[in-house]
């Protein structure tokens, strides 16, 4: 099982994805659409990535101001996790968004990336920034990852077993 990081914006989102131990976020492609509420193939996209990676969970982040409170944005994120968890049947987390892209600016510039090519970038390393701190808060309180690693030993212990006396 994998997560999947969301990074909602008017044009585009950002796609991050955790490996299979959910140790690590990397981040994965970003869904460009003209309109901002032509969605339709945003969230085929998002469907057809949840199916190929085993998805498990998808974590989008939550565009709160910078007092908290719910902004225009924070509106419309509600609504595209609503149809996002009807379309993929998968459970939606929020992830406080709240300076990701100044953090994936500053990974950017740390790379060396030019300024002029960054804009290519910024949508996935900041979907990227909200699974890593969804990831690390899960970890701080002890959650996914033991949980995870008992379901993949049973797997794994299952699958070994054939009953043909290998």
């Amino acid at each position: 099982m994998r997560y999947l990081g969301l990074d909602y914006g008017e044009k585009t989102v950002g796609v991050a994805l955790s490996d299979a131990l959910l140790l690590t976020a990397q981040p994965y492609e970003t869904i460009f659409r003209k309109e901002e509420n032509k969605l339709r193939r945003t969230f085929a996209r998002i469907e057809e990535i949840c199916r190929e990676q085993e998805v498990g969970r998808i974590v989008l982040g939550l565009p709160l101001s910078m007092d908290g409170s719910d902004s225009q944005t924070t509106v419309k994120a509600r609504a595209f996790k609503e149809v996002l968890e009807r379309r993929t049947g998968l459970p939606v987390i929020f992830q406080d968004e709240r300076l990701t892209s100044v953090a994936a600016e500053e990974i950017l510039r740390e790379m060396a990336v030019p300024a002029a090519e960054r804009k290519a970038y910024i949508d996935k390393i900041a979907a990227a920034v909200i699974l890593r701190d969804y990831m690390n808060e899960q970890e701080r309180r002890g959650a996914d990852r033991t949980e995870n690693t008992q379901t993949r030993k049973d797997d794994t212990a299952a699958a070994g077993s054939t009953g043909k006396g290998e």
